[in-house]
């Protein structure tokens, strides 16, 4: 039977009892074994699903999964959903039937016919108006297959009517019946909207982007009316709560309109975690639902009269509708807007009933935060009761950060209202007073006591320390740096009273004969000082917000001295014992004092220095720094073991030895000698080859040398004595893996910990080496002598990514040509040589990591694409760097090139084309590796396989609408060389010159066998540059001409579609854009030909945009992608 016609029949009540008397007998005898067939497939598919859903042995489920997937593949599946949804017994074969189908409306390749589509479409409709007491999950999958089948078919047409757009008529139905019904019209409405806004990674993202355009414009401001007007009547009932359809039909419309008023109006896709900084882009026409205080009333006043277990979706959406982008209003309807929102606020806090459900208590934060994210100190004062609010949210504050234990994570929106307010201070131009001066340092006062209180709570009732949580602890201290800041007498004050009670109570806990480390007590002191040493080092790191004065210097002095005398005090302990979290509030204090007040741009007579001098005798910055290095060495000589300290340790050691000034007052103290001529295990731990520790926790070698490689080329010049001096711990440690690996029994694990150490090392100095004549000393200590070693390494241990990464990280860093540092004599052949290493340690790795065959998904990163991921950096840096003719090897019959290009060949066709823009250091080193063979290896491109040219366009064409801007500008720049080696080549062919290398003609012949292909890439790049936010228009203009003019008569159709999908009066208005865009451009590439394009391009972007800003239709009415 005709699948198409099964759907038709089912949409009208009968689907597979249509009456066939008319048909011969025979074929009778054969519908029914086939349906006998059917119920015998339908019986063994209800087993699966039970076996899929409830067994609890994973062999029979994963049966059962692989079994379901053959199902979906099969060709007969669309028959059996449908058969499954009308006599399937189960919910869970209902549920198959729902997630097949919108499978196979999702499918890109072979999508199912129009006429089919919308027989689905009515028959889900159908099933669910006929079956509303369903279960939830059928019901919700049914749903979503509604959604799947409206948005992939927004823009087909059937005689000249959009099929899928009718979207509110197809659930009025469901709205006039009863609560069952409702709910179900309203969650289609949810869903749908939720849908169309979010992407999918199996359609193109500019596809994506016109359909939710569309549907903005064609649609959503009637289906949130429509909400809105359903809460009205709902909010105007005495609606019974307790009943559970009533409560679960006002939950729908809750989120319906968070759908609607969450929607991506302009295409940004914003990243979710960056929450504070969400303006909502509610389109112009939507003023009037704002500038009425009614919609803003509604939510308001439902927040007050539903219960808790609702009102955080109320809270959801008054964040949204108090986000609503500023040029929304004009100042007037702004300021009566704000005022409305601000009684709101100051009614909740009146009432609190609600608030202390974690999930209000969290949506009403992000609401108080979204008042200063959005709106203007200077236009909060002036609203009426101004004085009164900002008096109720900093009681709110200050009681919410004294039960630090309550919703941890809602406490940063507190902090930053706060944070926000602190900061306008001295820009605010209002007459009005702000309060600020009274309210913050009760907020201030507030969160330092809070957090000491706690660590008497935390051991005494063994509660999760938050000091654990180190990214929200710094969250809440960079937010804390600017409050403090304001009115900082007062926060310094108090630091200093609460700091000398708490080092004074310490001090004598440690002093008195029968305490230990362990004691509670000695742990609460050390809670207490770790948490005041965070917050001094916040308060000082600050300084960089406000304009400081040089009493606030002093009072810095004040406060740097103390955690400087505690430190002695500690570190003169560390041999007995020593505290984790206190060493790292240490070092927290010391990375915000040294980018405060150390470094060149510093003034040396502040006030902080005086102070020092006078109580610790600390004159200059010299001697500060000779403090800082003690501190480093002490932490690497007593925490070696400890992974935390010991890689912040070596960062602040990096962070001096960056500043010009700072590394050459360094390299004068002898601490500092010290380690340049002592950098061996015997005195720091960290480096020892220690076979408990992890292979990855060496990475912090590389920081450690990163810094000494800075220290010791202060005074290295070329000096080559010294240099060696520097190298002989690492010259023993390559001469002791050389003498392990020349011999058949040696210690395996020894030999990995060694080299990994070594390349680690060897790493960190290459990096730091970025003069010509310090790094040639390192390349001749390392070439020839200890490069077989490395290409051992990798023969050996190919499959083990903790030994292959480092190493090969090596090799691309002493590969790079930073700040031409590789600049061979004309003499040397050393950039040659140097090439033959890095095509063997390429073509090595490559051949082998392709034996592993396949890799599991979960692992497949780490094991293969990482190393492969370094070897494209690795080649591109080679081939970029400038220091090798690589004309030479062909003429001299060297394989060295060609190998290493097969292998990246290989590498690239093991790779599926979603890996390569999944991860994206992957993407990156392979789209920089690729714009750098078309620039400089078109010849080698255009010589490959057919299949491998196609999957390379491919990888450009998918490239092209990437979210990473660097990705998208090389993919631009790879099609811009391709493009204008194809126009070169066509151009030649025209001429009649000589014939053309066979490669040349084969590279065309491929070209013209697909030219959908390059059509595809012109499409997309236009479409992006019209109706997309296209952040490197000038990159995506340079293959655009070529494009163009490869393709003139695609162009020109591409050109009519567009201005006839325009409406009529605006047609003429498109066609003189386009007419403009070409005017005074010739048929040649030419680097003048192009800029007046580029030129013509901007000028064009701007006019069809501002045509199309008032059209419903445009960028919607035409698929260009499909």
């Amino acid at each position: 039977m005709n699948e198409g016609l099964q759907y038709r029949l089912a949409a009208s009540g009968g689907a597979v009892a249509a009456d066939h008397t008319h048909k011969r007998g025979s074929e009778r005898c054969m519908k029914w074994r086939k349906m006998a067939d059917h119920v015998q497939g339908l019986a063994q598919l209800e087993i699966l699903c039970k076996q899929l859903y409830e067994t609890t042995d994973t062999a029979v489920r994963h049966q059962a999964e692989k079994a379901l997937v053959e199902f979906t593949n099969s060709p007969d599946c669309l028959s059996k959903c449908q058969l499954l949804l009308e006599r399937g017994s189960s919910s869970y074969s209902q549920l198959l039937a729902a997630t097949c189908l919108s499978k196979l409306v999702s499918r890109t390749s072979n999508p199912l016919p129009l006429e089919q589509r919308i027989d689905i479409r009515n028959y889900v409709l159908n099933y669910l108006a006929t079956r509303p007491k369903l279960a939830a999950f059928v019901t919700q999958a049914l749903i979503q297959l509604y959604a799947r089948i409206t948005k992939l078919g927004w823009f087909d047409c059937q005689k000249d009517d959009y099929v899928f757009r009718n979207v509110i008529a197809d659930v009025t139905r469901f709205l006039q019946d009863s609560v069952e019904h409702c709910i179900i019209g309203v969650t289609i409405l949810s869903q749908l909207t939720n849908e169309i806004n979010q992407a999918d990674t199996t359609h193109p993202l500019t596809k994506h982007r016109k359909i939710a355009s569309s549907f903005r414009d064609s649609s959503l401001f009637d289906i949130f009316t429509l909400s809105c007007n359903l809460l009205k009547q709902a909010s105007g009932k005495n609606l019974n709560l307790n009943d559970e359809s009533q409560h679960g039909l006002l939950m729908q419309l809750l989120k319906l309109s968070y759908n609607c008023l969450n929607y991506d109006f302009i295409g940004t896709s914003t990243d979710e975690s960056s929450d504070d900084l969400c303006t909502v882009q509610i389109p112009t026409s939507w003023r009037s639902a704002f500038l009425d205080s009614s919609t803003l009333q509604l939510f308001f006043n439902l927040y007050h009269s539903i219960p808790p277990s609702l009102s955080p979706l109320v809270l959801s959406c008054l964040v949204q509708i108090a986000s609503v982008r500023r040029s929304l209003f004009n100042n007037a309807e702004r300021a009566k807007f704000l005022s409305h929102l601000v009684d709101g606020v100051k009614r909740i806090l009146a009432n609190p009933q609600c608030l202390p459900d974690p999930n209000n208590y969290h949506e009403f934060c992000r609401l108080l935060a979204r008042l200063k994210s959005n709106y203007q100190l200077g236009e909060l004062v002036k609203v009426e009761n101004y004085p009164e609010v900002i008096r109720l949210i900093a009681n709110f504050t200050v009681t919410s950060l004294q039960h630090w234990e309550f919703a941890p994570n809602s406490v940063h929106y507190l902090l930053s209202l706060w944070q926000r307010l602190a900061a306008s201070v001295p820009y605010v131009k209002a007459t009005e007073p702000h309060l600020l001066e009274t309210y913050t340092p009760e907020v201030t006062k507030a969160y330092i006591t809070s957090r000491l209180e706690s660590v008497h709570v935390i051991l005494r009732d063994g509660l999760e320390d938050p000091l654990d949580d180190a990214g929200l602890v710094q969250q809440q201290l960079d937010q804390l740096s600017t409050i403090g800041r304001c009115e900082y007498e007062k926060t310094c004050a108090l630091l200093v009273q609460l700091f000398d009670q708490a080092a004074q109570t310490y001090q004598e806990l440690l002093q008195s004969t029968n305490s230990s480390a362990a004691d509670i007590t000695v742990q609460e002191g050390t809670g207490r000082l770790t948490w005041l040493v965070y917050i001094i080092g916040a308060v000082i790191g600050g300084r960089v917000s406000f304009a400081s004065t040089d009493e606030q210097d002093a009072m810095d002095g004040e406060l740097v001295c103390r955690v400087l005398q505690l430190m002695n005090l500690t570190d003169s302990r560390l041999a007995q014992a020593g505290n984790e979290r206190l060493e790292l509030a240490m070092l927290s204090f010391f990375e915000q004092f040294r980018k405060i007040y150390i470094g060149d741009q510093v003034q040396k007579s502040s006030k902080l220095y005086r102070r020092l001098s006078e109580v610790l005798g600390l004159n200059d910055e010299t001697m500060v720094l000779s403090v800082f290095i003690g501190k480093i060495i002490t932490n690497l000589k007593y925490w070696g073991q400890c992974e935390p300290i010991t890689s912040k340790t070596l960062q602040l050691l990096n962070d001096l030895s960056l500043g010009y000034s700072s590394v050459r007052k360094l390299v004068k103290l002898s601490a500092v000698q010290f380690m340049l001529n002592n950098h061996t295990s015997e005195h720091f731990s960290f480096l020892g080859v220690n076979n408990q520790s992890n292979l990855s926790d060496m990475r912090c070698r590389t920081t450690f040398y990163t810094a000494l490689g800075r220290l010791l080329m202060v005074d290295l010049g070329e000096d080559e004595d010294q240099f060696e001096q520097f190298m002989l711990p690492l010259t023993a440690a390559f001469e002791a893996v050389a003498q392990m690996l020349s011999t058949n029994t040696f210690n395996e694990q020894e030999a990995k910990r060694t080299l990994v150490g070594l390349v680690r090392d060897l790493r960190g100095i290459a990096f730091a080496f970025n003069a010509k004549t310090s790094f040639m000393m390192l390349f001749d200590w390392i070439y020839p002598a200890y490069m077989p070693i490395l290409q051992r390494a990798i023969e050996l241990w190919y499959h083990d990514p903790a030994c292959t990464t480092p190493v090969l990280k090596l090799m691309a860093e002493l590969v790079h040509n930073r700040s031409q540092r590789l600049q061979f004599d004309v003499s040397s052949p050393n950039g040659i040589l140097l090439f033959r290493e890095t095509s063997k340690m390429i073509t090595t790795y490559g051949n082998r990591i392709l034996t592993l065959g396949e890799v599991p998904k979960d692992q497949v990163y780490g094991v293969k694409l990482k190393g492969v991921s370094v070897c494209f950096a690795m080649l591109k840096a080679v081939l970029s760097g400038n220091y090798v003719n690589f004309g030479v090897f062909r003429l001299y019959g060297d394989d060295a090139l060609d190998n290493a290009l097969q292998t990246f060949i290989k590498l690239l066709l093991s790779i599926p084309h979603s890996d390569l823009l999944d991860y994206p250091k992957l993407s990156q080193s392979f789209y920089s590796l690729l714009e750098v063979l078309t620039q400089d290896h078109m010849n080698f491109i255009a010589s490959l396989e057919p299949h491998v040219v196609m999957y390379i366009l491919s990888s450009i064409s998918e490239g092209l609408t990437a979210l990473d801007t660097m990705v998208c500008t090389g993919c631009c720049s790879s099609l811009d060389h391709i493009v204008t080696y194809l126009f070169k080549q066509l151009s030649r062919s025209t001429k009649k010159r000589p014939t053309p290398m066979a490669t040349d003609d084969r590279f065309l012949h491929i070209m013209q066998q697909h030219p959908e292909m390059i059509q595809q890439m012109l499409s997309t790049v236009l479409n992006i540059i019209i109706f997309e936010d296209c952040r490197n228009q000038w990159s995506m203009s340079r293959p655009l001409l070529g494009l163009i003019l490869l393709n003139e008569k695609y162009f020109a159709d591409l050109r009519n579609s567009i201005v006839n999908s325009q409406p009529p009066e605006k047609q003429q208005a498109m066609h003189l854009c386009f007419e403009n865009l070409m005017e005074g451009i010739e048929r040649n590439l030419l680097t003048k030909n192009r800029d007046r394009f580029t030129q013509n391009l901007s000028v064009f972007r701007r006019e069809v945009n501002d045509s199309m800003k008032n059209s419903t239709y445009g960028v919607n009415s035409n698929d260009m992608m499909s």
